[in-house]
Order: C-alpha cells, then sequence, then structure tokens
C-alpha cells in the first residue's frame, strides 16, 4: 500500500514595525498564512515581534529566537560560519523537481515544523542565520509568491514569465546553499562551482528572454487584432473575486478557486448576453502586497490587456478590512506599467459578506463604486448595463456604403459595429451605424482598400 507523504508543517514569523497598526500587521501574517496554505503546506504556528526594523541579522531578537527555535527544535543559537547542508526541500525549491510536499514518510506524532516563513525579504545572510538557529528550511515571502506562480503557471508566456523570476531570485542565494568554493577540472577549469552555476543561470535567463520575446510577438499581434474592440479589464489584489465576476459576465467556465493567485494567464471572454460590437472581458493576474518587482517586470505583457483596455475595473473584496490598501497595491501596479491613464472605475464586490452598516459606509466612503456580489443575478446584470452604458458614451454615427462587389466585408462591419439600418442604392448597400470611432476609421481604410 502506498503511502502518502505527510504534508509539510510551516511556522510564520512577523515583525511589527512602528509605521504597521495591528489591524495591518495581522491581516499580513493571517495573507501569508494563506499564500503557505496555497503552497499545500500546514500552519502551526507564529511568532510575532514589534522591532524597529527587520535589518538585524537573525530578524528577530534573541528571546523571540529561542522561542521560534523550541517550535521547530532548533538551537535558537546561530552557530556554525559553516554554510548549512542542502536539504531535500531546498533542492526542490532550487531545481523546481516538485511539489516540496514529497517528503520522505515519517511518524505525524511529534514531528516539527520543517519550514519557517517569514512575512519580509530576507537577505541571503538572515536565511543562513534562521536556519542555522532553527533547524528548518527558511523562506521569505518573495520566495513563496515565486513558488506559488511557479506552480500555477499553464501558458508557455507565463511560464517562460515565472521561470525568468524564479531565476532571478535563486541567483543571489546560491552562495548559501553551495557545497564550497572547489574548482572544476577539465572544460571551464578555474571556474569554481558557483561561478559555474552563476554562469549557467545567466545562460538560461539569455535563453528564456529571447523564448519570451518570440511568443510575446504572437501575443502583441493577436492583441492587435482586438485593438478596436471594445475592451474590459477586471484587475484587483488576489483573492478579490475577479475570476468570479468574469464567469458571471461571461458564462466562460473560468477557474474559480478560493486561492490566492488560482489566475495567472489572461483569458479573454465576449461579455454576455452578446452585443452589437462585441464586448471583450478579461480577467488578468492578481496583485498582493510587495509583489516581488521581477514577477512586475516579467508580467508585463500579460498586464498589457490593462493598458490597452478601454475600461479597467478595479475589483475589489469590500469585506476585508484591509481593502483600502489592496486597493492602493494595485493602483500602484498599474501606475508602474503606465496604465493609471486608463478609465476606470471601482468595483467592491463581496457584498453579501457586508452588513447593513458597512454597506451604508462604504457608500459614503465610495459614492461613485459600484457595490455589488458576483454571486447575485441582478447585481451583474447592472454591471453589464454600466459597461455598455461606458461604451455608448464613446460611440459616434456614420454611414458606410458597401459596394455590390464587396460584400465578404459585411462580417467584418457587424462584429465592428451596430448596424443601424440598411438600405440600397445603385452603388451597394447603405449602412447606418453606431460604433467607436477607432472601429469606423478601420472600417473606412478596409473599404478604401478594396477600392483602390
Amino acid at each position: 500500500m502506498e503511502t502518502k507523504p505527510p504534508i509539510p508543517r510551516a511556522v510564520l514569523v512577523g515583525i511589527q514595525t512602528p509605521e504597521v497598526d495591528d489591524i495591518a500587521h495581522e491581516a499580513s501574517l493571517e495573507e501569508l498564512g494563506r499564500l503557505v496554505k496555497t503552497l499545500g503546506y500546514e500552519v502551526v504556528g507564529s511568532v510575532s515581534q514589534r522591532r524597529e526594523g527587520t535589518g538585524a541579522g537573525a530578524l528577530l531578537g534573541s528571546g523571540k529566537l529561542a522561542e521560534l527555535a523550541a517550535l521547530t527544535g532548533g538551537t535558537g543559537v546561530v552557530t556554525s560560519m559553516a554554510p548549512p547542508p542542502k536539504s531535500k526541500a531546498r533542492q526542490r525549491f532550487e531545481s523546481a523537481a516538485g511539489p516540496a510536499g514529497a517528503a520522505e514518510p515519517e511518524q505525524e506524532a511529534g514531528r516539527k515544523p520543517e519550514f519557517v516563513i517569514v512575512d519580509h525579504e530576507l537577505s541571503p545572510s538572515q536565511i543562513r542565520n534562521l536556519e542555522r538557529a532553527t533547524g528548518a528550511e527558511v523562506l521569505d515571502r518573495t520566495g513563496v509568491i515565486v513558488e506559488i506562480f511557479h506552480r500555477h503557471a499553464n501558458t508557455r508566456e507565463a511560464k517562460l514569465q515565472v521561470e525568468m523570476a524564479r531565476l532571478k531570485y535563486v541567483a543571489p542565494r546560491l552562495r548559501e546553499s553551495s557545497g564550497g568554493g572547489e574548482r572544476r577540472q577539465g572544460p571551464g577549469a578555474g571556474e569554481s562551482t558557483l561561478d559555474l552555476d552563476r554562469r549557467k543561470i545567466r545562460d538560461r535567463l539569455a535563453e528564456l528572454k529571447e523564448q519570451l520575446e518570440a511568443v510575446q510577438r504572437d501575443s502583441d499581434h493577436r492583441r492587435s487584432a482586438r485593438r478596436d474592440q471594445l475592451r474590459v479589464a477586471l484587475v484587483g489584489y488576489t483573492n478579490a473575486g475577479k475570476s468570479s465576476l468574469m464567469r458571471a459576465l461571461t458564462g466562460s467556465q473560468v477557474l474559480v478557486e478560493d486561492k490566492l493567485f488560482a489566475t495567472l494567464d489572461t483569458t479573454v471572454r465576449i461579455l454576455q448576453p452578446e452585443t452589437r460590437p462585441r464586448v471583450l472581458v478579461s480577467d488578468t493576474v492578481g496583485f498582493i502586497k510587495q509583489l516581488p518587482h521581477d514577477l512586475v517586470a516579467s508580467f508585463r505583457s500579460t498586464l498589457t490587456e490593462a493598458l490597452e483596455a478601454s475600461l479597467l475595473l478595479f475589483v475589489v473584496d469590500a469585506s476585508d478590512p484591509t481593502y483600502e490598501a489592496q486597493l492602493e497595491v494595485s493602483r500602484s501596479v498599474l501606475r508602474e506599467i503606465g496604465a493609471d491613464a486608463v478609465p476606470s472605475r471601482l468595483v467592491l464586490n463581496k457584498l453579501d459578506r457586508v452588513d447593513d452598516a458597512a454597506r451604508a459606509a462604504l457608500i459614503e466612503k465610495h459614492p461613485d463604486a459600484i457595490l455589488l456580489s458576483a454571486h447575485r443575478p441582478e447585481d451583474v446584470s447592472a454591471l453589464r448595463d454600466t459597461i455598455i452604458a461606458f461604451f455608448e458614451a464613446e460611440m459616434i454615427e456614420d454611414v458606410l456604403t458597401l459596394p455590390y462587389t464587396r460584400q465578404g466585408l459585411i462580417g467584418e462591419i457587424y462584429d465592428s459595429a451596430r448596424v443601424l439600418s440598411e438600405d440600397y442604392d445603385e452603388n451597394g448597400r447603405v449602412l447606418k451605424i453606431r460604433g467607436l470611432p477607432g472601429a469606423i476609421a478601420r472600417l473606412k481604410r478596409s473599404l478604401a482598400a478594396q477600392d483602390s
């Protein structure tokens, strides 16, 4: 009988600096716990400390470090100057050979946590010191997010993007897990193992960059074909309900899970019931505080859906007490790629989890926001009407004459604009249409090209 490997156990560690209040600190640790659970680990405890900053060599003071070590079975003391041996868990993390949960079977009773997960970005020396003191594997917040992205990437573009970010994260930490600085014999003689590993990473990054550029050229071509169409992008914090709202608006079977970063790849579907011209809805990757810069850079192409949309819907979990901070995270990431100039509306989602008093406070604070629950059909229908009204305000009317010899263009006209009336004269079919100025200009160029 096959024995299932035990679920890895983890202890969370958080530092509360003076500028962070109790609510924000607790929310951050809770979010870290959800990230860890998304990895498939079990959170069995947490250690928190108020400190002026996060720059200490072992992050925690000696008393809290001893408290953490008591949970993990470590000494609580930063002892040996030699690098700790590289465990199977870290080998799996660095080589992406598989889920970190595939540990050797062992007795559950009395099993100590194998991981310490820290709610901050750590330096390589801080990771080393904590591992010596606790005897556990140490991951920082960035490492956890990168690993989740690695596991959830499905398309070729996302996989390339995540591998680039992952290698950039691992590269400066190679020294901490290197087996020493021995010199190689034969080809590459004179290079240490560390030098060789770093060169391999540089070569792989160059290869990935070249592959990603080729994939993105194809993506740019597809986006270019949609340039004059009506496009809405759902943006916002991870797990704000974007995918549920996407499913409700488009009737599509997009993935809906109560997990952080369930969606990494941009999904584009048609608004239902279908309109003329059609409205395309994009569900984009979620944001999170302290989202690693390399991941933002890697996913710039994916986020271009937001940059090229006609309307952004900022989806927020209104039931979360830290929703305003989450909204600011989303806006700052979009500012970074230049999408802050795109027209936007605030959507306060998950209203079914908010009581009457909180709802009234939300209305007072955000009078122009759209309040809804993605699970209420009447709310989704009202949002659809709002989207259509936004595009109607941008549309103009015009008249096109489609020559009898060019009737093959009729499908493109119906896809790109709403046909208000049809008539016929000696030159061809006369169509009164309503659509976006760019789409109508493109149709006129197509007709002119056909005539020339």
